[in-house]
């Protein structure tokens, strides 16, 4: 795997970095374009919710309201498509790591759960900071 992310992905594939879903649809989305003003708006919004809903360092899940709320805000139907393409492209790029790949198969055949992933991972990014 000629890849600049090889080592990274082999170890998302080993388990050494955990559930390999949000990962990888954060990775697929890098291909979304979303301009800049458009998500950070979307992302202070859904700080806000994270800060009303308690504990701002708590662990988000993919049924956050949260993280439904930047879901929403930021779908169309092109970055869905954007998003699906990215995950195929993927998909092609995981091929020959086994856990990888059923995973990349597993987003691929459910684009609604891998858009509110990489929702999900545009959230952590900015929590991250």
């Amino acid at each position: 795997m000629d890849d600049p992310l090889a080592p990274f992905l082999l170890d998302l594939d080993a388990g050494k970095l955990g559930d390999p879903l949000p990962v990888l649809a954060y990775l697929a989305g890098q291909v979304v374009e979303i301009d800049d003003r458009e998500l950070n708006a979307a992302r202070r919004r859904a700080l806000l919710l994270v800060a009303a809903g308690g504990d701002p360092h708590r662990e988000l899940g993919v049924d956050d309201r949260a993280v439904k709320a930047i879901a929403a805000d930021l779908y169309t139907e092109e970055r869905r498509g954007e998003l699906g393409r990215g995950i195929d492209a993927l998909a092609l790029r995981v091929r020959d790591l086994p856990r990888l790949r059923q995973a990349a198969v597993f987003l691929a055949g459910d684009v609604e759960l891998a858009w509110r992933l990489y929702a999900l991972g545009l959230l952590a990014e900015e929590l991250g900071g």
